[in-house]
């Protein structure tokens, strides 16, 4: 039995979904290019490319059957099911310095609705296309929640 190419991408996603330890797991460019839908929360425009100062937020949502991305006519619901914090510095580097993905945490934060098309560039300059805003207070309500964690 041989394994195609997009089943060995799709077992390897699942592999560092289930061990998140892994060193490419910490990766902005790699999180963002999960084909799970995520929501974008950053404190700047993200273009990982112009390396300049930026908070990101990325919710990983879980869709359930019948969301449809606008969740038709109220049915199925929408479940941020893990949260991401990175902190992009001048230099090019963004560090992930928050990750969770008890419920009990990801409740204490609002999620935006309001969230719409946003074009960003990865690191590499490749446009890519996901939903999100740019909010510096959302950035800055999402550090405080960060902070009283610990």
């Amino acid at each position: 039995m041989l394994i195609r190419s997009e089943e060995v991408e799709q077992i390897i996603i699942i592999l560092l979904l289930i061990y998140p330890d892994t060193e490419m797991s910490d990766s902005i460019d790699y999180i963002l290019q999960l084909p799970q839908r995520k929501i974008i929360v950053a404190e700047n425009y993200v273009f990982l490319n112009e390396k300049r100062r930026n908070d990101i937020f990325i919710l990983m949502v879980e869709e359930s059957i019948g969301s449809a991305g606008g969740r038709a006519a109220g049915f199925g619901h929408r479940r941020v099911e893990r949260i991401y914090g990175f902190s992009c510095y001048e230099g090019g580097e963004c560090t992930k310095f928050f990750d969770a993905s008890e419920q009990s945490v990801i409740d204490r934060f609002d999620i935006p609705y309001s969230a719409v098309a946003m074009d960003i560039r990865l690191s590499d300059g490749t446009p890519y296309t996901l939903q999100g805003i740019v909010d510096p207070d959302s950035v800055a309500t999402y550090r405080s929640v960060v902070a009283n964690l610990k």
